[in-house]
């Protein structure tokens, strides 16, 4: 497949890249600067100045399988990182006749925005992320795409090679998952998908 990861250089967009490019697939990476990455005969970088620059993202979409959104925001303060990018995303999709999108997003957001501990816990670090995904997944679930939101966890370093996918999976105050093992999850939903116009927990 050619493959088109946004938020490429990010932490988990790294593993993104890596596993696409150790399945064989061809890997279009839209970065702020170029020269990110080891050169591949498989991967193109090409130049993304701003997440709302809508033409630029169009420019390079023409003969992609699939997207695949790891954009994430900032540590601290306000960011619109994620809605700004998949609103780029899918105006750029719906040009240039895409289709496939697989967004990360994140568990405790809308309808997962309850009174689990788990939920208290993210929103009382990571608010401002956590708006910022809230704002984001209307954008996708309102689009014409077929599309697939992931909803992790706590998102960690350490992996175990393996990962667990399903709708009504419970999320616990120590629940995470391993950056490789989400993008193993994210290339294997490009690949087959299950989840499609569904919103997938993963977890160990």
């Amino acid at each position: 497949m050619t493959v088109v990861v946004l938020g490429a250089t990010g932490a988990t967009g790294r593993h993104v890249v890596s596993t696409a490019l150790r399945r064989g697939h061809r890997v279009i990476a839209p970065v702020r600067r170029t020269g990110s990455f080891a050169p591949d005969e498989n991967l193109d970088e090409v130049v993304w100045p701003e997440v709302t620059d809508v033409s630029a993202l169009a420019g390079v979409l023409p003969g992609a399988d699939v997207v695949i959104s790891a954009l994430g925001g900032a540590e601290r303060g306000p960011t619109t990182v994620c809605t700004d990018g998949i609103r780029s995303a899918v105006a750029a999709m719906e040009k240039t006749g895409v289709t496939r999108l697989v967004a990360v997003s994140a568990h405790g957001v809308l309808e997962t925005h309850d009174k689990s501990m788990y939920s208290l816990a993210v929103w009382a670090n990571v608010a401002e992320r956590m708006r910022d995904k809230e704002t984001m997944e209307p954008l996708i679930t309102g689009s014409g795409l077929e599309w697939t939101i992931a909803r992790p966890p706590k998102l960690s370093d350490d992996d175990i090679g393996g990962y667990r996918a399903g709708t009504e999976l419970p999320i616990r105050l120590w629940s995470s998952i391993g950056r490789a093992d989400l993008a193993a999850f994210l290339l294997d939903e490009a690949e087959n998908p299950r989840y499609t116009h569904s919103r997938p927990r993963i977890t160990r």
